[in-house]
C-alpha cells in the first residue's frame, strides 16, 4: 500500500469514496456532507494545492484525505476548551476509506503517514474536526490519541468539535 497525492485524473472514484460515506452517514442519522459538499470543485481544489491524497492497494484507490500544514481558518476561535498548543500545527480532513476496506485500520495507517510528514517538517501536533454525531470518527481519534479540545465552526457555519494530537515535544499552552 502507498499513500501519495491525487492526480486530477482520479477524480471519479475519489468521488465514488466521499458518496459512499455520505450514504453511510444518510443511512446512520448523521448529518454530515449532507448538503453537496465535499464537492468535485472541493475536491479539484484539493488536488491543485497538492493537499489530496490517495492511500492505493493493487492500483486501487481505496482511501482519500486532505493533508496539510497550514493555518486553518475555521480553528482560529474555539469555545467549550481549547487547543493544545499555540503553535503552527497540520490538519487532516475528509479523510475516507472504500467501504469494502473498512476494519484494516487503513485509516490509522494514513494517519501515521501524516504524522510521519508532520514531524519531517518540524511540525509537532496534528487538528482535526468532526460532526457531533459522527461517533465513529470521535471513536478513532480517541484511539489514535487525539484529544477532544472544544467547539469550531466552519467557514459555512456549521458546528464541528475539535481534536488536536501532539506527535512531539512542544511547549503546551
Amino acid at each position: 500500500m502507498i499513500i501519495r497525492h491525487a492526480q486530477q485524473e482520479e477524480m471519479n472514484k475519489i468521488i465514488a469514496l466521499y458518496d459512499q460515506a455520505k450514504s453511510y452517514f444518510r443511512k446512520m442519522n448523521i448529518f454530515q456532507w449532507q448538503d453537496g459538499y465535499p464537492n468535485e470543485k472541493t475536491l479539484l481544489d484539493d488536488i491543485i494545492k497538492e493537499g489530496s491524497y490517495v492511500l492505493v492497494h493493487n492500483d486501487e484507490i481505496i482511501g482519500s484525505m486532505y493533508f496539510a500544514i497550514e493555518d486553518d481558518e475555521s480553528y482560529h476561535e474555539i469555545t467549550n476548551g481549547r487547543w493544545l498548543t499555540d503553535n503552527p500545527y497540520s490538519v487532516i480532513h475528509r479523510i475516507v476509506i472504500d467501504e469494502n476496506f473498512k476494519g484494516h485500520s487503513l485509516a490509522s495507517k494514513m494517519l501515521d503517514y501524516c504524522i510521519e510528514q508532520s514531524l519531517n517538517k518540524n511540525i509537532h501536533s496534528i487538528r482535526i474536526d468532526t460532526h457531533k454525531d459522527n461517533l465513529s470518527m470521535q471513536k478513532f481519534l480517541i484511539k489514535n490519541r487525539f484529544t477532544l479540545c472544544g467547539d469550531i465552526t466552519l467557514k459555512n457555519g456549521d458546528p464541528r468539535i475539535g481534536f488536536e494530537k501532539i506527535i512531539g515535544r512542544v511547549k503546551s499552552l
